[in-house]
Order: structure tokens, then sequence, then C-alpha cells
């Protein structure tokens, strides 16, 4: 009961934490806010998070990356027509994601943009969910070559790290824009770069 106990505290202030930082960003982001978003003492923070820091990399990793597990890196790599999953993931994120996707940006970029100069550890955490984001579009578009359905002559290493940066620099101009529709369209357009690499029939 102790150590269930313990996980839900842990738990209410990583989703604390990450709410947090995703609409202040890392610096700016207030351990009060977050004790007061969840009712909890400092104690109770330190003793989980020793440091700021710790926060930061803990949201990085099991917040962050772990929705993009759920959202594109596992549906990809469990799928058996990885090119399709690819093409039904971008035609419908948009429509996945909650408001304050489109309000505050993604919360990898923004944490890129932000920490990746002033940190090295930081910027390594980041980079590793950047490198897992660029490996799941590797391996579907080489599993689509080797099904007939992407042509032999595309390079998909560096067609997915296309895909990937397209991908967030259309959430960040839709995060300019303040605009949902512009997200869907941006990627409704990188859709159609990939059917560009496939094999016509």
């Amino acid at each position: 009961m102790k150590t269930k106990q313990r996980d839900v505290t842990r738990e209410k202030l990583l989703q604390a934490a990450f709410c947090e930082i995703h609409r202040q960003g890392f610096q700016a982001a207030s351990i009060t806010n977050i004790l007061g978003d969840t009712g909890l003492t400092k104690g109770a923070l330190y003793h989980h998070f020793p440091t700021k820091q710790a926060i930061g990399l803990a949201v990085i990793e099991e917040v962050i990356e772990a929705r993009l597990d759920e959202l594109i890196f596992r549906p990809l790599r469990e799928s058996e027509k990885p090119v399709e999953t690819l093409l039904e993931i971008m035609g419908s994120v948009h429509r996945k994601v909650g408001a304050d996707f489109i309000k505050l940006g993604c919360p990898l970029n923004n944490l890129m943009q932000e920490m990746s100069p002033l940190d090295e550890i930081f910027k390594a955490r980041l980079n590793h969910v950047l490198a897992i984001w660029r490996q799941a579009v590797e391996d579907a578009l080489l599993r689509g070559i080797r099904q007939g359905q992407i042509r032999a002559d595309v390079d998909f290493r560096a067609a997915a790290l296309f895909i990937v940066s397209a991908w967030e620099g259309c959430i960040g101009i839709a995060k300019n824009l303040q605009c949902p529709d512009m997200f869907g369209l941006c990627m409704s357009q990188l859709q159609v770069y990939v059917r560009g690499l496939m094999r016509t029939a």
C-alpha cells in the first residue's frame, strides 16, 4: 500500500510538473505552482526529485517520451503495414492532440529550443527522444522498401530526418499562428511527401 501511495504521489508531481513546464518553460517553471496544483509538500517533491533538473528530466522521459510512444513510436513498431500506419497517424494526429498542444506548442520542441543550448544533460535526453522518433520512422520506411511500398532508391534515413523535422515545423507554425487547422493542413502536405516516396503501380 505504501509503495502504491508513493507511486501515486510521484505521478501527481510528474503530471503537474509537465503542465507547468509546458505553460511556462523549464526555467520559469515554479515549484510553488507545481505544489499548489498537487496539494503536496516540498518534502514530498524532494523525496522523489532532489533537484529541479531531476523533475525536468523525468518529465522528458516519463511524460513526453511516453506520450510520443503511445501516439507514434509504438504504433509504427507494431504495425504490419508501417507506411500506411505512418500516413494514418499524420492524417489524424491533429484531432488527437489537445487544445494546449497548438496553443503552447510541442513540449519536446519547446524544451529543445529552450534547454539544448544551456544544459548538456537536457540536450542528451532530448536528443535521445528525437533519435527514437527518427528510428521509428526510418524503420517504417525501410520495412516499406522491403514490402515493395516505398521505392528502392529512397534514402530512408534522410527521408526520416526530413519527416520528423517537418512534423515539428508544422507544430511550430500552427503555434505561432494559433491555428489548429494550419497544423492539419501542414500535416496533409507531409502525407503528400510520403506518398511521393511510394512505388507507383
